[in-house]
């Protein structure tokens, strides 16, 4: 007697399932386990459990994950992380990117960012998600297709500033995106604003907004922030006023408990005491020292040229790649004047340059003759007492940074000579050159001697000591520098020295964000807030070049930058006042349970 046959119901789309079998798909070990894995993702029952934290090169906290966890179950992939600076937004919406990665939710992908933090956010995506596909707008595969590079690579990084540019923002409107986000996304909190319009007009399935102060002068830029992701969550610009205003102060919330609901929907925040994220102390110093005569005459020679220059060409317009070779002659000449003399070559081999070709020529080979080297004379005082002569490891771990490969060079033949056991690190090496070199540098060699390259994605908290032998314009940059050693899991006081050349441009930089700005005592990411409270909405660089450029004696100089000073210290205390007020406005009643 024959078994009875078995009723089989297929669900919806098993028909799939069916096909490949028989067309002998699934046979083998291989489509064997991605078979079963398909089925436990089938098994994962909404987002209750993140399947992306196995696929992860770091662990993590818990609030991050449940914050995760939160803006996919609850907030459905449109919400607001206002986590405190410090706390790691970038890494909450990471985990969220992952997940619908992972499970086949999201493909086309755009990421929006101040500019200075496009290459940061790209470095976290590949060294701890293992995200390494992402195209930037400076990537020379996007330059050589122009605009219509949106249209072509699924996966993009940009600053919000070059995507809202007419000419790029008349293609990614037209691109339906999966998920998009925006890092510090207080930039949106004027509705009438370009940015605001661009980023409300995109197509998108799934937004997250991060910003560690939501509002910065009044409630209309809540309402604003929320409308980008949920329209009508907060109903009409007047219902909004009329329900959870005061009538005349538009800074004080009425009706908070209400407000506190409908901004539970999108909304989560954490505060450093919440979470209790301590970190060690860390110590700032500065050596100041003095060019030799040889040096101060070639560095003064140098500048005065670029003075010149760009004097010249304000009038009629400076072209952004004359301007930016000017400015890397002045950033290269402050390192060293090894580092300067190959720019200086290839500036007078230029045809519009062949008036100054002599001038130009003859300083690159005064800088390829310097004898003294002051910086490295006082970096050598600094460093041997302590790694000892001899370099023994024992003795403490120094990292030391500079910008440019040439200087890196010179500092490592003469740091070898002294028995000094390093190893570098810079962007000319393979991935597995950088492992190789982080890990000897972990157990034996006592010095990495590094350029920009591990100023992101590595984290060194083994190592307690830096000294930037020279120091970036940009503010942020130097940030980064520092949370590679001063970071969760350091546990010991760590200590930052500069060194300062006087009467360079750095020394009066150095001046500006240690003593107007405080810089060395904010936490990692204040300044970028700090910084994106003046005025002018310019790169600092760009910023510290004009007035540089524009003074014509040393008085002029000091006054310049005391201005460019006093304009920092009413944007410290402007940024200040928005903590404090969003600190009153939210408090923590957005923290995750």
């Amino acid at each position: 007697m024959s078994e009875p046959a078995c009723e089989v119901r297929l669900l919806p789309g098993a028909e799939a399932v069916l096909d490949a079998v028989a067309r002998g798909a699934l046979t083998g070990p291989g489509p064997y386990r991605l078979q079963l894995q398909a089925e436990r993702l089938l098994l994962v029952a909404g987002f209750d459990e993140l399947i992306c934290l196995d696929t992860l090169d770091f662990e993590p906290f818990g609030y991050q994950v449940k914050t995760a966890q939160t803006a996919l179950r609850r907030f459905r992939g449109r919400g607001l992380l206002c986590d405190e600076v410090g706390l790691g937004k970038t890494i909450e919406a990471g985990l969220v990117l992952k997940e619908y990665l992972l499970r086949r939710l999201v493909n086309r992908v755009l990421i929006l960012t101040p500019p200075a933090l496009v290459e940061q956010w790209r470095e976290e995506m590949a060294t701890k998600f293992r995200l390494d596909d992402f195209v930037t707008t400076s990537d020379s595969e996007f330059r050589a297709l122009g605009p219509q590079a949106w249209g072509t690579f699924p996966r993009m990084i940009a600053s919000l500033a070059t995507a809202r540019r007419p000419e790029h923002r008349r293609q990614i409107t037209q691109i339906v995106y999966d998920l998009i986000i925006v890092d510090e996304a207080h930039h949106l909190k004027n509705r009438a604003s370009v940015s605001w319009k661009f980023v409300n007009a995109l197509q998108k399935k799934y937004i997250l907004l991060l910003t560690a102060t939501p509002v910065q002068n009044d409630l209309d830029e809540l309402y604003n922030l929320i409308t980008i992701l949920k329209p009508g969550q907060l109903k009409t610009p007047r219902q909004f006023r009329r329900q959870f205003v005061v009538q005349g102060d538009p800074r004080l919330p009425k009706n908070r408990g209400r407000l506190r609901e409908l901004l539970a929907d999108v909304m989560v925040r954490h505060s450093r005491s919440q979470v209790r994220v301590s970190l060690p102390p860390r110590h700032a110093h500065t050596i100041r020292l003095k060019l030799s005569p040889d040096e101060r005459t070639l560095y003064d020679d140098v500048s005065t040229f670029v003075r010149e220059q760009m004097g010249a060409n304000r009038e009629s317009g400076l072209s952004s790649t004359h301007k930016f070779t000017l400015q890397m002659i002045q950033r290269e000449i402050g390192s060293s004047p090894w580092a300067a003399a190959p720019t200086l070559r290839k500036l007078a081999d230029r045809d519009e340059m062949q008036p100054h070709r002599t001038k130009l020529l003859a300083l690159a080979e005064r800088a390829t003759q310097v004898e003294s080297w002051a910086k490295a004379d006082a970096l050598e005082k600094l460093l041997l007492p302590i790694v000892g002569r001899g370099g023994s490891s024992s003795n403490g771990k120094v990292i030391i940074f500079t910008h440019f490969y040439a200087t890196l060079e010179r500092l490592a033949e003469r740091l070898r000579a002294l028995g000094v056991d390093l190893v570098l690190y810079h962007g000319g090496l393979s991935l597995a050159q950088k492992d190789e070199a982080i890990r000897r540098f972990e157990e034996s060699a006592s010095v990495l001697l590094s350029t920009e390259a591990a100023g992101e994605g590595r984290n060194l908290q083994f190592c307690h000591t830096m000294i930037n032998f020279d120091l970036p314009w940009n503010p942020m940059r130097i940030e980064q520098r520092v949370g590679r050693i001063h970071r969760v899991g350091q546990t010991h006081e760590v200590d930052i020295f500069n060194l300062s050349a006087e009467g360079t441009i750095e020394d009066y930089i150095l001046d500006l964000l240690d003593r107007k700005l405080n810089m060395f005592e904010l936490v990692i990411g204040e300044t970028g807030m700090i910084l994106g409270q003046l005025a002018e909405e310019r790169d600092f660089e760009d910023l510290v070049m004009e007035v540089w450029t524009r003074a014509r004696t040393p008085d002029e100089v000091a006054s310049s930058f005391e201005q460019l000073g006093e304009a920092l210290v009413q944007a410290r205390q402007a940024y200040q006042r928005t903590r404090e007020y969003d600190e009153a406005l939210f408090g923590e009643d957005f923290a995750v349970e």
